[in-house]
């Protein structure tokens, strides 16, 4: 049973207790309510947690720094942290001094809602109190650097703390372990480890847990077995959390048989598999695009007798939405609200997807609304969605109102954003426009990355600019931007198509793009290879410099009998599938939408 339900199983008995206390008219003492109030906290129930405290103040008058504290973590724990300022500002003005624990209890609420100013002052405050600053005032710390994504500076801090004489202990070394692995940073994570171990310390199941959840992030499956049968060796029972990233990462990999014997390993452990593992298990074929198998999951869920939550039915959206299927999602949208279950802005979000991808504009329209009726605003993927939708019909009106009403609710557009609507500007073959919104980000401090180019170049070849296109490409590799293969795809792809029409600079561009792409080892795929040896073939029918140059980016097997043919056959009929400019110009819209 989990912690969390055994307490509140307990506090159920304790409540039991207090009734017939109060029955035989027996006074609650400070004591009782310290204890009730700290049992609340514990299971996340603020409320009840200060029906008892305004209790105690009326039936007691007088309290102490430890009824005070206990409430005060309660809200903290829930995330309340105006009502626990006003706790504190009441303990001062009654004279009560704080214990140190409360001053942690603030510091933890405020690493809950990622308020790094705030926690610093507490931090300060605890000093400037006289208390020395414990293992535990560092930990909140080092926790609210690695919540915030700043693990520098979380490795800063638990530096400063060993300047002082306090060791590390499993949890704050556990914090830093888990900072790294969020930043995908595998050694960092693995050096900390190492340096627990050197310490002296012995991996705990926290410890043991962040491993096997970096192995699988690795790819690195069998390593992760490797610790979970160590942990049963230890007598250290893996939990769900253990369990958990193993089924996914072999449902990920596509190796549903062994993901499906975890799950029974899971069950044989004395573990009992919960609405979270499902999740995962669905969340691992999602993110593989096995919708359908995601779904049968559903079945074994319902034999298992776990019902799917708002979470569950979210995944298998965002299944159908990536596929463009409008249908299916609305269908598990409308499950998700007959269910009575809790309706938040990642469901809309999905759903905004699904019109998005099959260009059912007006059904987003539609979802917005009823977003509003549902009180539920409006945040920057939200908008990144809509505009990007737009963009997609190269309607840059729409798009030039989205951005409008953004700025007018006061939600920050991000580069996500800015792209989608440079892609708007780009579709509509307003070039000036685009160039606008490049001044405006740099107005906003936000820098173009490689996509906000890539749609630039896109933009300038749809403008029939390729002298534009190849002053945009080198404006990016003067920004200190690598270009990838889908930037040199879309340049040469630009340049190639209108090389019979402008041969000059944009005939020398493509030679000089393709050894770049040469020294950088890149070689292009056999469809993109057949897609250019099209316009290839009108340029130079009997070969040239432009010919041997393409070639040596083409793949090995290019000259085989075989694939000539296949482009030949390729040139004499036209090969529709890259017959039109807008093919290729919406080639890599996907991967800018997926982004945002």
């Amino acid at each position: 049973m989990p912690l969390s339900s055994q307490v509140a199983r307990d506090m159920r008995g304790a409540l039991s207790c207090v009734e017939e206390m109060k029955a035989e008219g027996i006074e609650l003492t400070i004591v009782t309510y310290s204890i009730l109030i700290s049992g609340f906290g514990k299971i996340n129930d603020a409320q009840s947690a200060d029906n008892l405290f305004k209790e105690a103040k009326t039936n007691l008058g007088d309290l102490n720094g430890i009824i005070y504290s206990n409430i005060i973590h309660a809200h903290c724990q829930s995330g309340n942290m105006d009502r626990a300022e006003e706790l504190v500002r009441e303990m001062e003005e009654d004279g009560i001094d704080a214990p140190i624990d409360a001053y942690h209890s603030m510091m933890h609420g405020y690493t809950i809602i990622q308020d790094e100013k705030k926690c610093l002052i507490v931090f300060e405050r605890l000093k400037e109190c006289c208390f020395t600053p414990s293992i535990i005032s560092y930990g909140c710390l080092i926790n609210l650097y690695v919540k915030i994504g700043k693990v520098a500076k979380a490795i800063a801090i638990s530096k400063e703390m060993e300047s002082y004489g306090i060791k590390h202990n499993n949890k704050t070394y556990s914090m830093l372990i888990s900072g790294f692995i969020h930043l995908h940073d595998f050694t960092n994570a693995f050096h900390i480890f190492e340096e627990m171990l050197k310490s002296g310390l012995q991996p705990d199941r926290a410890i043991y847990n962040l491993l096997i959840e970096a192995f699988c992030k690795m790819g690195n499956m069998d390593r992760a077995i490797r610790i979970l049968e160590k942990m049963q060796k230890e007598r250290m029972q893996p939990s769900n959390r253990a369990f958990r990233p193993i089924i996914e990462g072999f449902a990920v990999a596509g190796d549903m048989k062994r993901a499906l014997d975890i799950l029974d390993l899971m069950r044989r452990s004395g573990c009992a598999p919960t609405i979270m593992t499902y999740n995962a298990l669905i969340h691992g074929l999602i993110r593989k695009n096995q919708v359908e198998r995601a779904v049968s999951v559903l079945n074994k869920m319902y034999i298992a007798g776990i019902t799917p939550n708002e979470h569950t039915y979210t995944i298998i959206m965002r299944g159908y939405a990536a596929t463009g299927d409008i249908a299916k999602a609305f269908e598990y949208f409308t499950k998700i609200k007959e269910g009575g279950l809790k309706l938040d802005v990642y469901i809309y979000e999905t759903l905004l997807r699904a019109c998005c991808k099959s260009g059912r504009m007006q059904s987003a329209l539609a979802v917005t609304r009823e977003m509003s009726s549902q009180k539920i605003s409006r945040n920057t993927f939200v908008y990144n969605i809509l505009i990007d939708g737009w963009a997609r019909r190269g309607d840059v009106w729409e798009a030039a109102d989205l951005m409008k009403q953004m700025k007018e609710d006061g939600v920050p557009p991000n580069i996500h954003t800015y792209t989608s609507y440079i892609n708007a500007c780009c579709k509509a073959g307003d070039m000036q426009r685009a160039q606008t919104v490049i001044e405006e980000m740099a107005d906003v401090g936000l820098k173009p990355n490689l996509k906000t180019y890539t749609t630039l170049i896109k933009g300038w070849a749809r403008a029939s600019l390729p002298d534009r296109a190849l002053k945009c490409f080198e404006e990016m590799k003067l920004a200190g931007l690598k270009p990838d293969e889908a930037a040199y795809h879309c340049l040469v792809t630009s340049l190639l198509s209108r090389a019979t029409v402008m041969e000059g600079s944009t005939y020398t561009g493509i030679l000089s793009v393709c050894r770049e792409m040469f020294e950088n080892d890149l070689t292009v795929d056999m469809r993109t290879a057949v897609h250019w040896s099209r316009w290839l073939h009108k340029i130079e029918m009997t070969g040239g410099a432009l010919t041997e140059a393409l070639q040596r980016i083409f793949p090995p097997d290019w000259n085989s009998l075989e694939v000539l043919g296949e482009v030949s056959d390729s040139v004499s009929t036209g090969d529709s599938d890259y017959s039109s400019d807008s093919d290729f110009s919406d080639g890599d819209e996907n991967q800018e939408a997926d982004d945002s």
